[in-house]
């Protein structure tokens, strides 16, 4: 196959990648250090190309959605 043909290569390949990305998003955001911050749960979604990694801290909680090829936080909803 030559390069540009097919699937674009994943940047979130692991769960722990989309983890690592969730967490360094909320604790940007949110202004709280990572360690103070616990996985409550991760979903990958293959059609979508979609992580979704849920995550709680203090008395919060949210819900993270990332773009796996991109590598980026695409939404942070707060639940």
């Amino acid at each position: 196959m030559s390069p540009g043909i097919g699937l674009m290569k994943r940047r979130l390949e692991k769960e722990r990648d989309a983890i690592s990305l969730a967490v360094s998003g909320i604790a940007k955001k949110y202004n709280i250090q990572p360690e103070n911050i616990k996985t409550l749960e991760t979903k990958y979604d293959g059609d979508a190309g979609d992580w979704y990694v849920a995550l709680g801290w203090d008395e919060k909680k949210a819900v993270i959605q990332m773009d796996s090829v991109l590598g980026t936080i695409t939404e942070i909803k707060e639940i």
